[in-house]
Parts: structure tokens; sequence; C-alpha cells
């Protein structure tokens, strides 16, 4: 088993009125060179968590994070408010509770809160966001019970 200390939420960057499957996620990664969907786990509109990479095969999610980090997607992203569905918000918060059970003192973040401190001030800005993934903070977010 592999060491975990980090999860990572990311979004599809989809649009909130197509559907975009776990088939179609895996689809693509496959195009980019990757050996399936880069992700582990996958949250659809409806809530529904599908496994897409076992948790022991190191992630393609989070350059130079992968190693010892587990991600997760979410469908979706490119909306008028960048939210989750109400049923995808409480599967990812099921999931990450769970995941924490399994991997107790794993830190939860965004893919964007991985981005490079630009300025050095020990806090990553929007402006410094690589990417703007998830659509939401996930630190707001209470994963804790």
């Amino acid at each position: 088993m592999r060491f975990i200390n980090l999860i990572v939420v990311h979004c599809s960057a989809t649009r909130c009125d197509r559907c975009y499957t776990e088939h179609d996620l895996t689809t693509d990664h496959l195009r980019r060179g990757f050996s399936g969907a880069g992700y582990h786990f996958y949250i659809r509109k409806n809530g529904d968590i599908k496994t897409t990479r076992p948790i022991e095969k190191i992630g393609a999610h989070a350059r130079g994070y992968n190693a010892q980090s587990i991600g997760i997607c979410y469908e979706g992203g490119i909306s008028e408010r960048g939210r989750l569905a109400v049923w995808q918000k409480h599967s990812l918060r099921v999931l990450v509770r769970t995941l924490l059970v399994d991997y107790p003192g794993c830190k939860v973040c965004g893919h964007r809160d991985l981005s490079p401190d630009l300025n050095g001030n020990g806090e990553i800005e929007p402006e410094e966001w690589v990417k703007q993934c998830p659509c939401f903070d996930v630190s707001k977010e209470k994963y804790s019970k």
C-alpha cells in the first residue's frame, strides 16, 4: 500500500447541462496518454460515486502530488455559478469522510490550491491559480464529523 497524505478535489470542467460519464472521462484521459482515468473517484451529477482507479495505483491528476494523493473529480464545473449539485456535494462529503477514516491526518484541498505561491506570501491567491478547478473553496467545507 502506498503512503497517502493528501486528498485532492477536482471538477471535470464540463458543462453542467451536458452529461460527461465516467466512460467519457476515461476515454479522454486515454487520448491524453494516461493509462485510464487519472482520478481515483468520479462523482456524477446525480451523486453516484464511481471508482475509476484503484487507490493502490498512483493517480494522474495533480502533477507533483500524485504519488501521495487520492484524486476525486466531480462531473461538471462549468455553469453560471460553478456549484456542485446537491447530491454531488453530499456524496463528496461522505466520500471524503470515509477516506479520512481510512487515511487519518490527510489534508483535503482543491486542485487550484496546489498552484505555486508566486509572490511568496504563504497564500495561494486566485491570480496565482494554475487552474480554476474545482469551482469552490474546498478549505471552507466541513469534512470531519
